[in-house]
This record gives structure tokens, sequence and C-alpha cells, in this order.
């Protein structure tokens, strides 16, 4: 596989990566650890070098999964993590203290089984405590030799300006796909002014774009996407128009759902690095084959045309949630 850049420090990483979150967290039952262990290496395998974990996934399970899967080419990887929940739980609210910083990335570099984090992120911005406090302590943890990049997730625009100020942030990691493309009006033009990477998550739209969900799909009782609002079973309906229309699309290369889905991501910006997550061997070759697919000019301009005709609807995050983006 293809690598790309983040930032302007010659931080390589594989052109896809892959989303840890789902083998332990958020969509259903964790993953038997055997199994979840197989995948990743299954994704290494397959040329993915970027592995993308959280405090918060379990809480602190995927953390440890990742550290015991990643052992045995841990130099020939790189594992990005992030902090910003008080006692690692998303309930508890957000705690970006200096002092909570620390204690995170002492608490991830033994769950990881590591002595450097590659790439730290802030989970969420945290407005009681300064950016530039938060900037701080990173450079501080980089010039220790335990932390070797920044990140920010779901920033807004003054977050990001502000943090780089201090600490030159290599990557922004927030929602960015076919049925979210937000990104586009403000944060894109940012962060290619800055020279920043972007790590869009769920660029599969949390499954739907692959064409495997519809109306009458039920998820199991701790699946985030129960409380989503774009998932409710009208907005599903609502937005199966999308679906066909990338199936169309898809067809026509020789493709599927997914594949284009990813591949359309890849040919927006050479600095832009999709993390598609999955907890099926099939599912991970499919989304790993995207980076071979080059759409042509002509190809992208035939999606805009499509998308244009479509109206999305649903937000993505229940309120209590969304007030914690683009901050």
């Amino acid at each position: 596989m293809q690598q790309r850049t983040l930032g302007n420090n010659g931080f390589r990483v594989s052109a896809i990566g892959l989303g840890c979150m789902g083998a332990s967290f958020a969509y259903g039952p964790a993953m038997e650890k055997s199994a979840a262990i197989e995948l990743i290496h299954a994704a290494f395998d397959q040329g993915v070098t970027f592995f993308d974990s959280a405090e918060a996934y379990g809480p602190f399970t995927n953390e440890e999964l990742l550290g015991e899967a990643l052992a045995p080419f841990r130099d020939q990887v790189v594992i990005a993590t992030k902090f910003g929940f008080k006692n690692g739980e998303v309930p508890q609210g957000l705690d970006s203290r200096p002092e909570n910083i620390r204690a995170v990335a002492e608490a991830s570099l033994r769950r990881l089984k590591t002595d450097r984090i590659d790439l730290f992120y802030q989970h969420r911005v945290d407005q009681n405590v300064p950016i530039e406090e938060v900037a701080g302590t990173i450079k501080d943890l980089i010039a220790e030799g335990k932390v070797k990049h920044f990140g920010l997730s779901e920033a807004g625009v003054d977050s990001i300006r502000r943090a780089h100020a201090v600490q030159p942030v290599a990557a922004l990691q927030s929602e960015y796909s076919l049925w979210w493309r937000e990104p586009e009006k403000e944060i894109l033009p940012l962060l290619e002014e800055l020279g920043i990477g972007f790590v869009p998550f769920s660029p599969l739209g949390k499954g739907f774009l692959t064409g495997a969900i519809d109306a009458n799909t039920t998820f199991a009782q701790d699946d985030f996407r129960n409380v989503a609002p774009r998932f409710t079973e009208e907005n599903r309906k609502a937005n199966a128009r999308l679906v066909e229309v990338l199936g169309v699309l898809a067809d026509d290369k020789g493709a599927t759902r997914a594949q284009i889905a990813i591949a359309w991501l890849l040919a927006q910006k050479p600095w832009i690095v999709p993390i598609p997550g999955t907890t099926k061997l099939h599912r991970l070759e499919e989304n790993n084959g995207a980076a071979a697919i080059e759409l042509t000019v002509s190809d992208l301009h035939a999606i805009d045309s499509a998308l244009r005709q479509i109206q999305i609807v649903g937000e993505r995050y229940p309120a209590h949630l969304q007030k914690n983006v683009n901050r």
C-alpha cells in the first residue's frame, strides 16, 4: 500500500489506516481478543501501518488490545491514541487539564506496551482548559520523547489555529465522507493553509454507505447507532437514495460502494488518510482495496453532480454529544 504524509514533519503512514474502536466499543459486543488480533495482523499484512485507538474505547481495553497485537512489529507501525475525558469515560465529561494529559500519556504507554505515542490527539476540545495549555503540555511530552506528534479531533477553526501556534498540529481527525461533507467549508482550506493532515473517521458513514444497512436493520442494544439521529428508521429510509447512487457508480468502476467511498476521500487531497473500521476480515480486505482505485476527474465530477441531487437528513450525534464538536 502507498504511504501518505501527515503534517509538515515527514510523518508517514499508510494511505488507509485502521480505526480500531469497533473491536472493543460502540458498535455492539466487543470482538473476542483472538479474532481482533487476527484482524489487526491481517491489516498489517495488507500494508496498513496506521492504527487508531483511544483510552475511551472500552474504556482502556482497546489500547491493551493494540499493545498486544502490535508488539511483534511495533517499530514498523504508527499508533495513534487520544486523551481528554474524565477517567477515560465519555459520560463523565471532558478533562484536558495538563495533569490529566500527563497521567493519560503514562497509562497509555503502559497499555500500548511502548515507549512513545506516535500521534496523541485531544479527543475533544475542552473549553475549560485553554487550548494553548493543551498544546504546551504536548510540546513538553514531545520534548521528553514520550509523544512524537500532536493531533486534534473534531476541533474548530479557532482552536486549530491557536493550538498550532504553540505546537504544530500533525493531523486533525474528524468525520468526513460522502454523507458528511461539512469539513469542506472551512476545515479543509485551513488544514491546507497550515500544512496539517486530515484523518477522516467513519469514512463509510458508520456502515451506511456500504449498502449493508437499510430501514429494516436492527442494531445491538449497545450500538451507538441506536441513538444517532441519522440512523432513525425514517432517516435511513430517506438517505437510501445516496446508497442507490453510490451503487451505480461502483458498478461502473467494477468496485464496491465502500471502495468508491474511500477512493473518493483519497482523491480529495494527498494528505487525507481515512481510517475505516471493521470487525470482519473480508471487509478489511475490501476497504484496503480502495487504495488501488483511481477516480478520474470525470468520475469525481459525476459523483459531485449526483450528490447535489440528494438531501441527506439527520444529525450525526445526539444533542449531548453534538455540543462537543467543532469547538
